[in-house]
């Protein structure tokens, strides 16, 4: 489809508007050049040029983006082509007058009362200049005036909340445009504390800027002094800064009674709206840029599988490859509700892609098989997994049917149904393992590569499916992590419960984990094919587990071992105190992709582990825990759990 095709009647309207403002600007210029006699000579002739003149003026006009702009949203590059525009048909004039109309028309029949060298002359175009500027800039930005007029009085007539915006002047301007559009409703900012020392005295779009994030108290007090008492603060993107001390500004909001919310980075693709504030927001250092480029072209229009789409990583992982375009998506699932509530969730959304859920345990290999081989996927995610540590101590054999015979067989179906890459969720935990959930994990993986090292042998350079992993530490918010439960904790009064004074773990959101996996599967898929099929992610310094409990209580607006007791329990099975992202045999590889770094594959061969699979699938059958130990153990020398 043409963009003339796609012009509206609202366009039309505006088209007529700048042809009615050239044509203004055009005669004002002659008038005010020539009064009198002169005008009036030069009218006949002006009238059989104009006609002309304004149809050239539409299509400057058109090309110019000037009919197809919103006035509503006129802003400063719109100006610039209002600039481009007239200065086009400004030098248009004088080729008119010096090429044309001078050299042919003058002194001739068609004009014989206009003596002179010229018709035009050098000050009616400088004249017309500025008028054009007017004509064309003067109706839009009035009209866009008045809908922001409009806006700020039913902003105030809703009852909205008087609100401070803590953040820079970047921030507090798309939160007022944003409430200007109707994306934010029923608030309105008095004013700004900003932590740049630049922006303070300043105004934003008629906003004052009140001081620094310190005087926050006293801005408060200040208007309740004047009966104007301040209900909301609006936390923006640079407020989550460390430098902008957010834990600071939560607790003073805290103290003062004040409802507290956020507003979402644009980097995040999220829309510019208030959302509640979550202690996660306080815990991370700053998150990796993500190029969602590169992400979509991974999945736009491709068909995908999501294994144990049910769960934390899972069904963000769903949701983002709906938003970068897949076209269809199998959710498969082994939880009913889980299912129910992420098929439905992704429908609601208004996704354009086909959404289709299946109630499946990875377990049974030829469910698993059927599905991929229907689906014909182009892309598997498999994020299905059992993952708590103790648990899996406990019931260590469920974690060898999960993570280890279930992704062989997700692994194996997907290669059967002709799949271009399967992309394994693992954990940091996976790294010279000394629990049950690392060691089934990394038995996974050396699947995964063995298989992945045979497809690129045999494919002699053409192109084969990509098998990876991708491990990442803690997911803040995930079902099952440390934050869920410290919060719940607080919630009940205490105490806090930590394993370990020095233990220490990787954390990052859901979102910038599944980012990163989507990430990474880009990598993999690039045309060079790079030896790596072991991504690790970026999670930045190690954070203290004691920190992260004394600041959720002081995030609540309580004192660590005052208000609420912090206990030591004691180390489960299969913890250690310091989680590590590769092994001593595994060397790194730089790939050049910000927030990942990968490992060269270390593996045994195919054959070695289909041999370790028929023996435990065997000792599986006769509860033979000694074998199943022996063999883990002999596939993962530097295993040191304590679950034998």
């Amino acid at each position: 489809m043409t963009r003339l095709s796609q012009l509206t009647m609202r366009n039309l309207l505006i088209a007529v508007h700048d042809a009615l403002a050239t044509g203004a600007a055009l005669l004002a210029s002659f008038y005010l050049r020539f009064e009198g006699d002169m005008f009036y000579d030069r009218l006949p002739l002006l009238l059989r040029i104009l006609p002309f003149f304004v149809i050239f003026s539409v299509l400057v006009c058109y090309f110019s983006h000037l009919t197809t702009t919103k006035w509503r949203f006129i802003s400063l590059p719109d100006a610039l082509n209002i600039l481009r525009a007239t200065t086009v048909l400004t030098l248009a004039l004088v080729v008119l007058d010096y090429v044309f109309v001078a050299p042919n028309v003058l002194g001739t029949p068609v004009a014989p009362n206009v003596p002179g060298a010229f018709f035009i002359g050098k000050i009616t175009i400088i004249l017309y200049w500025f008028l054009e500027v007017f004509f064309l800039s003067g109706s839009r930005f009035a009209y866009r005036y008045f809908r922001y007029t409009r806006a700020r009085r039913h902003a105030k007539a809703e009852n909205a909340s008087p609100a401070l915006l803590v953040g820079r002047a970047a921030d507090a301007e798309i939160l007022l445009r944003a409430i200007e559009s109707g994306a934010v409703k029923r608030i309105w900012p008095v004013g700004v504390l900003s932590p740049s020392p630049a922006d303070r005295g300043q105004l934003i779009r008629n906003i004052p800027v009140l001081g620094g994030i310190d005087d926050i108290e006293d801005v408060v007090r200040d208007f309740e002094a004047r009966g104007k008492p301040i209900a909301r603060l609006v936390m923006a993107p640079s407020a989550f800064e460390p430098e902008a001390k957010p834990e600071a500004v939560l607790m003073r909001a805290r103290r003062l009674g004040m409802i507290v919310s956020r507003l979402p980075s644009l980097e995040s693709g999220e829309t510019p709206r208030l959302t509640t504030v979550a202690v996660e927001d306080l815990l991370l250092r700053p998150s990796e840029a993500i190029d969602y480029a590169r992400l979509e072209t991974l999945v736009k229009g491709k068909s995908v599988i999501v294994t144990g789409g049910g769960g934390s990583i899972g069904s963000e992982i769903c949701e983002r490859v709906t938003t970068f375009g897949a076209s269809r998506l199998l959710v498969i699932e082994n939880s009913e509700p889980a299912l129910y509530a992420i098929t439905e969730a992704l429908v609601e959304s208004g996704t354009t892609a086909e959404i289709d859920g299946r109630i499946a345990d990875i377990r049974d290999r030829e469910r698993i098989m059927r599905l991929m081989r229907e689906f014909k996927p182009d892309i598997v995610f498999h994020a299905a997994a059992l993952k708590h540590v103790p648990i899996l101590e406990r019931d260590w054999s469920e974690g060898v049917k999960t993570n280890i015979f279930g992704s062989v067989n997700v692994a194996d179906a997907a290669l059967a149904a002709g799949a271009k890459a399967m992309v394994m969720i693992s954990t940091d935990k996976a790294i010279e393992p000394v629990s049950m959930l690392g060691l089934t994990k990394r038995f996974a993986e050396m699947y995964c590569q063995a298989l992945d090292h045979d497809l690129a042998t045999q494919s002699d350079g053409k192109s084969r499916m990509r098998l990876i992993s991708v491990r990442f530490g803690n997911v803040l918010a995930s079902n099952g992590s440390v934050v869920p439960k410290f919060k719940a904790q607080i919630e009940a009064g205490g105490p806090v419960t930590v394993t370990h004074p020095d233990m220490v773990r990787y954390f990052m959101t859901i979102r910038e984990a599944c980012d990163l996996v989507l990430t990474a599967a880009t990598h993999a898929m690039t045309p060079a094919r790079p030896d790596v099929s072991v991504y690790v992610l970026n999670m930045g310094q190690p954070v203290k587990i004691v920190d992260l409990a004394e600041r959720m209580i002081r995030l609540s607006g309580l004192q660590p071992g005052y208000d609420i007791e912090i206990v030591f329990s004691g180390m489960r099975p299969g913890e250690r105190l310091n989680e590590i992202l590769f092994a001593n045999e595994e060397p790194t590889i730089e790939i050049g992709v910000a927030g990942i770094m990968a490992a060269k594959p270390n593996e045994p061969p195919m054959q070695v582990l289909r041999k370790w699979l028929a023996i435990l699938e065997e000792a599986i059958a006769k509860d033979d825990r000694a074998t199943i130990s022996a063999v883990l153990k002999d596939a993962v020398p530097e295993f040191g759990s304590t679950a034998a």
